[in-house]
């Protein structure tokens, strides 16, 4: 086999799915004999130039499951990493409730970016509004299914270079909507718009400020925001003192609907 260049790339703002990613592509980059390189783009600063990639390369490409979709504010980002040809392992990680059209989608997106998918994956981690909800995962379970992911990666032929077609994943085409949370009374509401409150434990340190994905929170008064939230939980879940938290109404019982209504152990589903 020619030598690759083996790429594990993902956004991860709570680390789930770049614990996936690492697991997946460390064990195609074994099973070759080649280096590991990481790709980022969490943090804005890792957004700013979207890489390209060539024939010798192979990406295993992963981002979260928002709201049953590809987080759209990640959307013009992925459409300007070029893909030359490259190989490529969409892998999306979803907080036990279902990953819907997230990886049909991501997958999607990959080969129009000039990709070839050759595998995929969706896989559960630690949902981003709980502790609870798929609490500790991907635990060493989920771990160990990742690597024998990659295993089966790296063992796959070429793929052919006429008549290919992308990887079959579930998900339907058109996409459906974003998951949409509903109230007590069953009606649709939004939550877009919360953001964590900060209450008195917190030492103004700045951490939740440099983990924020999208740059948002104020450095200098981290009670103050100059962007939108995502509901992503680094700043949440990050925060040495648990000084931020919601209080709208409507996110909380969202997320302990979610909570219990979610309790069965879901399982990572694998396509080749």
């Amino acid at each position: 086999m020619e030598e690759r260049r083996v790429h594990a790339m993902y956004f991860s703002a709570t680390g789930t799915t770049k614990k996936v990613v690492l697991a997946a592509a460390g064990r195609i980059a074994r099973a070759w004999g080649f280096e590991l390189r990481e790709e980022d783009f969490t943090l804005p600063l890792g957004r700013e130039n979207p890489p390209g990639f060539g024939p010798g390369d192979l990406v295993v490409f992963g981002v979260p499951v928002y709201a049953g979709r590809v987080p759209n504010v990640l959307l013009k980002y992925i459409r300007a990493v070029s893909g030359g040809g490259a190989l490529a392992v969409p892998v999306v990680c979803y907080g036990n409730r279902d990953f819907d059209d997230a990886l049909i989608e991501l997958r999607d997106l990959l080969e129009a970016d000039g990709f070839v998918t050759v595998a995929a994956g969706a896989f559960i981690g630690e949902h981003s509004f709980s502790r609870i909800l798929a609490a500790g995962r991907p635990d060493a379970a989920d771990i160990e299914k990742a690597e024998a992911f990659g295993e089966r990666v790296a063992a796959l032929p070429e793929p052919a270079s006429e008549g290919r077609t992308p990887v079959d994943v579930r998900g339907c085409s058109p996409y459906r909507p974003y998951y949409v949370p509903k109230n007590r009374a069953g009606e649709p509401v939004s939550i877009l718009k919360d953001k964590p409150k900060v209450n008195e434990s917190c030492t103004n340190c700045g951490l939740c400020a440099s983990l924020c994905p999208m740059g948002s929170i104020v450095e200098d008064n981290v009670r103050e925001y100059r962007g939108i939230c995502i509901k992503c939980g680094a700043c949440v879940k990050g925060c040495p003192q648990q000084a931020r938290y919601y209080d709208s109404y409507n996110y909380n019982y969202h997320k302990e609907e979610l909570e219990l209504g979610y309790t069965r152990r879901a399982e990572p589903e694998l396509f080749f």
